[in-house]
């Protein structure tokens, strides 16, 4: 029979070092939800009066708010989704190249490269997409609209100047590229070696092997990757303002001339002149932006954690 004193667990004395690493643990998650609340209280306490004032002293004078936000927000959605569907594939691979297809030292060299990548200011990605990207796709999308014009993403007219969404969206694939790439990389390279193994031992090819054991594995950071990267073209406003020739309509034409305007992009280029209601109407978009954020990064964080159970994460 066992005494009390034996029985009553052990309490391991707690170090200085260690209460100071939880308080100022405990102190940084607080103050990053309280800094979050501080700017969803700013962001609806300023837009009330959009939401309330007469549509008629909106900007473009329209019938609701919602008629006026609609456009915008379609715009940032449709640019970061092309841009996404466009980097994605080529993040994975690079990734995929760096980790498990190339030589130590290139795969080093290529990985200096990509992070060099992902420090360029978004204004030189602005000014390369209005200089150089922009009249050198202009003959493609006319090709485009000449032999392709009865896919409605292709529809007459076409954009003798090249600033049109699709353009937007490939300056923006390039610039999330950088940071998708590089989280994979990191994600591929965690894969366990005995995972890797035990599929090669089974006679699987390197591809095959990547397919069942890297792919599985890495799938949740993959989709944290694509997040951080549509996050980040969600938000990008120098790219945006400099490159489209924005227009208030909802339109899924990439050749066109009438493209619709993102809300980091319109925010940027008409906040210097607002007065008035235009300026909470502008700040009332960039709360409609914050909900769009919050709930692409929430749905990321459901698809994650669904993932986690088939990834060998955990």
């Amino acid at each position: 029979m066992t005494s009390p004193a034996a029985s009553a667990p052990v309490k391991t004395r707690s170090r200085p070092a260690d209460r100071v690493f939880a308080s100022s643990a405990l102190a940084a998650g607080i103050l990053i939800l309280t800094a979050l609340g501080a700017v969803a209280v700013f962001l609806i306490a300023q837009s009330l009066p959009a939401f309330l004032v007469d549509p008629a002293e909106l900007p473009t004078a329209p019938t609701s708010f919602w008629e006026y936000v609609a456009p915008l927000a379609f715009g940032t959605v449709w640019a970061a989704a092309l841009a996404l569907l466009m980097a994605l594939p080529v993040s994975i691979g690079i990734a995929l190249f760096i980790s498990h297809y190339s030589p130590r030292r290139i795969a080093q060299t290529l990985g200096y490269i990509v992070d060099l990548l992902a420090a360029v200011p978004s204004v030189v990605f602005g000014l390369w997409g209005i200089t150089v990207l922009a009249p050198f796709v202009q003959p493609f999308y006319a090709w485009l609209v000449a032999n392709l014009g009865w896919i409605p993403l292709f529809a007459p007219p076409v954009s003798g100047t090249g600033r049109t969404i699709l353009t937007v969206a490939i300056v923006l694939a390039v610039m999330i590229l950088p940071i998708i790439t590089a989280v994979c990389r990191e994600v591929f390279l965690q894969t366990p070696v005995l995972h890797e193994e035990a599929a090669l031992a089974l006679g699987a090819t390197r591809w095959e092997m990547i397919q069942t054991a890297v792919i599985p594995f890495g799938m949740p950071g993959i989709i944290s990757a694509s997040m951080l990267g549509l996050g980040r073209a969600l938000g990008e406003t120098m790219v945006v303002a400099m490159v489209l020739s924005p227009a208030l309509v909802i339109n899924f034409v990439l050749t066109g001339s009438a493209n619709p305007p993102t809300i980091a992009g319109n925010i940027a280029l008409n906040f210097p002149e607002a007065h008035g209601v235009g300026v909470n109407a502008l700040i009332a978009t960039g709360l409609i932006l914050f909900v769009i954020t919050l709930l692409v990064n929430s749905a990321a964080r459901v698809l994650i954690n669904r993932r986690k159970a088939f990834s060998g994460a955990n």
